[in-house]
């Protein structure tokens, strides 16, 4: 097993690098640096048309091992074949990962040396990938990373912004830095192992009448994304979810509510045991004080519904006696900062992440997000992307305060 002890420690990881074509290949050379510098051993692999971008002797010379490009060379079977040199990696990363390798990849087709070495490959399997925004978006791409997502291959990116063609949008590949930092704080290094997590997730629904609810346009996709990234790290999790259409992550507890009081009730009766509360959900602040027990009928020009409030969860788990480590959400149209610090000092939280609503991209019912993350005396930002690279962002830093504040308390 590969071995990560901290940042500034000494990594005995193996990581076998594929490059496939692309103007993105010229990043991976940067990627390789990082990553020896972090003292891993990489060997390269790169498709023929990686070659056309850049050469394997640039490669070579980085990782101080020889480029491996022919599914069938004689030289190099001699001393390590295929099979052997997908045994040999404690984690293989792609990157950049063509749409043609992604698709090969979902389909289990091998024909080079990289999509055998997939297929071949035993260990943690990473892709970042890189493409064209329309390529991106199209359907078929999508449905093939959906596809390698449920076969267990960690996504990186892709990030947005303008591209190598002139047009702008999702595509680019991942910065060399966060790709570094994402797969080595992943590998081997079961940072949450035993920590009891609790994430709420999803809208509430509060009822009018028994047909009609008060609700928003939370998905739950970031709640269940941070679900599925506290797994990966070792935590036990319970997730508390409302009305959603996601398949639960296998492993996880899963709680159903609907209304803000049974989510109250549910997070309250759980996060008395818990190590760590995510309150991802998007709760309702208000429901009707009056549930008619018959549909409402459509009788005057105008009607007045009273609402009363909803309790709020996010301030009673942070006001419990034995208190765990809680997160709060903030999504905001206007003055983010200002509303996100506030909260996150009124209701005594020890992190906030926030974000913008009513922007042309990321924000609810989006499959992307970017997040500014408050704590107190700090604050990070985490640029636009997928939501299941933003929940292992996010993960990543709350493990390193939750670490922190552990700490400094038994000290």
């Amino acid at each position: 097993m590969p071995h990560f002890e901290s940042r500034d420690a000494i990594i005995d990881t193996r990581i076998l690098l594929g490059v496939c074509g692309g103007i993105a290949a010229y990043k991976s050379a940067e990627l390789v640096r990082l990553l020896r510098k972090r003292h891993c051993e990489v060997r390269v692999v790169m498709t023929a048309s990686a070659r056309q971008f850049v050469t394997p002797l640039t490669f070579q010379a980085l990782s101080g091992n020889p480029v491996h490009t022919e599914l069938f060379d004689a030289n190099q079977e001699q001393t390590m074949s295929h099979i052997h040199l997908a045994r040999w990696a404690d984690l293989l990363i792609i990157a950049p990962a063509s749409a043609n390798t992604v698709a090969k990849m979902a389909h289990g087709l091998a024909d080079d040396l990289l999509s055998t070495l997939y297929l071949a490959a035993e260990c943690p399997v990473y892709i970042a990938p890189a493409m064209n925004q329309a390529m991106w978006h199209k359907a078929a791409t999508q449905d093939n990373i959906a596809r390698l997502r449920q076969y267990g291959v960690s996504i990186i990116g892709p990030a947005a912004g303008e591209q190598a063609c002139g047009e702008q949008g999702f595509g680019r590949m991942s910065e060399p830095e966060q790709i570094c930092e994402q797969i080595l704080a992943q590998t081997g290094q079961a940072t949450l192992a035993g920590v009891s997590v609790v994430i709420s997730a999803g809208p509430t629904r509060e009822p009018l009448d028994p047909v009609r609810f008060i609700s928003n346009r939370s998905s739950g996709k970031m709640g269940y994304a941070l679900a599925e990234a506290a797994l990966r790290v070792g935590a036990n999790v319970t997730l508390i979810s409302g009305p959603v259409n996601l398949p639960p992550p296998s492993g996880v507890k899963l709680v159903k509510v609907e209304t803000a009081q049974q989510m109250y009730d549910a997070v309250l009766s759980q996060s008395g045991q818990c190590d760590i509360y995510i309150g991802a959900a998007a709760v309702a602040d208000y429901r009707p004080s009056q549930i008619e027990a018959r549909k409402i009928k459509k009788q005057h020009d105008h009607g007045v519904i009273t609402l009363e409030k909803n309790p709020d969860i996010i301030a009673a788990v942070a006001d419990q006696p034995n208190r765990p480590f809680v997160v709060g959400f903030a999504a905001e149209t206007d003055d983010l900062e200002n509303y996100a610090t506030g909260k996150l000092r009124s209701k005594k939280l020890d992190m906030i992440a926030a974000n913008w609503v009513g922007q042309h991209e990321g924000g609810f019912d989006s499959d992307n997000n970017a997040l500014q993350v408050y704590w107190s005396g700090g604050s990070q930002h985490l640029p636009m992307t997928d939501k299941h690279h933003l929940a292992e962002q996010l993960l990543t830093l709350i493990s390193e305060k939750f670490h922190e504040k552990n700490t400094t308390q038994a000290s």
